[in-house]
């Protein structure tokens, strides 16, 4: 299983729809902020990946659907909003720290790229304490930018979920 976490107003949904069909997505697309949660079937050559996607006012709730189950987790943060990165910092360290996820590999990925300045990804990266973090974790872990209005990291994003 795959589930897709992150806080408010990441970009979880948007990103998600771009991955399943990106000709849907464009300047005026919009996403409801998800309540509960989504479940998101996306298909990648001849094989469907389902993707829990998991609201981020959900986050004190998340352990309940974190299980043995669960082999690949995408971590979404906005790094066009420095506020946010804190946030996102707790809660991945949170996640990371759940033993039923010490197997699990997972896809940090760097959202609204294209509404961010480049150096952007450099303070987040800082300020997610990446290098430290990659030290100290077992678990897998890829780090890509991406824009569910751009496309861009879309290819890469659904090369790591194919990958076994």
């Amino acid at each position: 299983m795959i589930v897709c976490l992150g806080p408010m107003g990441a970009g979880k949904t948007l990103l998600l729809k771009s991955l399943r069909n990106s000709e849907s997505i464009d300047n005026t697309t919009t996403a409801v902020p998800t309540v509960g949660t989504n479940i998101i079937d996306i298909k990648i050559g001849d094989k469907i990946y389902t993707v829990r996607e998991l609201g981020g006012t959900m986050a004190p709730m998340w352990n309940l659907y974190l299980n043995e189950n669960v082999r690949k987790v995408i971590f979404v943060v906005d790094v066009s909003d420095l506020c946010q990165i804190s946030a996102a910092c707790v809660l991945l360290y949170t996640v990371m720290v759940n033993p039923c996820l010490r197997n699990a590999q997972f896809l940090i990925a760097l959202t609204k790229m294209d509404v961010s300045y480049r150096q952007m990804r450099n303070e987040a990266l800082l300020m997610l304490q990446m290098k430290r973090l990659q030290k100290e974790v077992r678990q897998s872990i890829t780090i890509t930018e991406s824009s569910a209005i751009t496309g861009e990291g879309r290819s890469e994003i659904l090369k790591w979920i194919s990958k076994e």
